[in-house]
């Protein structure tokens, strides 16, 4: 779990090294490839769980660089240092392997404190025109980092052993779609269940909208903890130029699972990307964010990560400033409706380590325990 951000300043260095990435003079624990978080370094920063740009092309003219230290590194920025930062050792389950020769690694990744498998590395969209193009499903399987199916009890088998090995504390599954009518969230489902039983953790599942929203029930009676249904943006001009098999379902059809799944899950539970930096409108972003926050949804706001081998493997991320500016709009109606980085029992909105959010969270109790403090004296 994150540790709460102690002060502003820190709260603010999140912001910023999650906009502007990180020099680094060796590469850090992470992961490439994939459907993500894909192209990061992953790294505590003074103990807050964060993943980084730490692509060194892009992160050229980042202020940020990290200098070993005695123990772990220094974070320096312009030369000051401002925090110390740990990356994390070789999860030990990784140098075990399946009875048939297949390497854990292959099966799941350990993401800080939480294991994560894409359960069907293939996805009906890659590789034709509805391929979503801030994804990478399919590059760590073309590399020969991952196989095409996870069976159930291989997960089952991975869990046990990352839990008792290396302390995970949450599961997330995640599949590519597939041509069926469930989209692949039964499958995944299945999954959640074999992994529950076997070690006992927390899961998350994240699918598409089902044509039947009557899946959603079903995946919830298989024993996942939360749901994420990833609309990406609520722009749809962004949505259809983007993610063409996303953009059929259409965001009302994404409200219409959401509906379905908080109803199944509870509030809080339920969880939706929503990606900055690929030319939406903010006021449609902020509007749609509101909406879903009112259902119960937890918008998960995350900046562009350009993916090597997807369709913007090229794109820049967006400014701090301008992730800045959303974020003002959308946590604190959050937290009016309470909603919180603490609220999800697993996945993405539990670890926040790919977002912003939780930092800009604390940033807002500080101040107002400040004015408090103030007022009080």
């Amino acid at each position: 779990m994150t540790e709460p951000v102690q002060s502003t300043d820190l709260a603010d260095l999140v912001l910023r090294l999650q906009a502007q990435g990180l020099r680094t003079p060796a590469p850090v624990a992470g992961r490439t490839g994939g459907a993500g978080p894909s192209d990061v370094g992953m790294v505590w920063v003074d103990g807050v769980a964060l993943t980084l740009d730490t692509d060194q092309g892009r992160a050229a003219t980042s202020p940020f660089e990290l200098h070993p230290e005695d123990e772990g590194f220094g974070l320096y920025e312009d030369g000051r240092r401002r925090a110390t930062v740990r990356s994390s050792p070789r999860p030990r389950f990784y140098d075990l392997e399946t009875a048939d020769g297949i390497p854990y690694w292959k099966i799941a990744l350990l993401h800080l404190d939480s294991l994560a498998s894409t359960v069907l590395q293939t996805c009906a969209y890659w590789g034709n025109d509805d391929q979503c193009a801030f994804c990478g499903i399919e590059v760590s399987l073309q590399a020969g980092k991952t196989i095409a199916r996870k069976q159930p009890e291989q997960l089952a088998e991975v869990a046990v052993a990352a839990k008792e090995l290396d302390g995970v504390v949450d599961a997330t599954l995640t599949t590519g779609s597939t041509r069926a009518p469930d989209k692949g969230a039964l499958y995944v489902g299945r999954c959640a269940a074999a992994v529950k039983e076997a070690a006992g953790l927390p899961v998350e599942v994240q699918f598409e909208p089902p044509d039947e929203l009557d899946t959603i029930n079903q995946v919830r009676d298989m024993g996942a903890d939360t749901v994420g249904i990833h609309v990406e943006t609520f722009d749809p001009a962004v949505l259809a130029r983007i993610a063409p098999a996303k953009a059929r379902t259409g965001i009302e059809g994404y409200f219409r699972a959401w509906e379905r799944a908080v109803e199944c899950f509870g509030p809080g539970q339920v969880t939706t990307y929503v990606i900055l930096g690929m030319g939406e409108d903010p006021d449609l972003t902020v509007e749609g964010c509101r909406r879903a926050i009112d259902m119960g949804v937890y918008p998960f706001v995350v900046p562009l990560r350009p993916v090597a081998g997807s369709l913007l493997a090229a794109a820049d991320p967006p400014e701090h400033a301008y992730v800045e500016s959303v974020l003002k709009r959308v946590v604190p109606y959050l937290q009016e409706r309470g909603l919180a980085a603490t609220t999800a029992k697993a996945g993405c909105a539990r670890c926040q380590a790919c977002s912003s959010m939780a930092a800009f969270e604390q940033r807002l109790q500080i101040g107002r325990k400040d004015a408090v403090s103030a007022l009080g004296a």
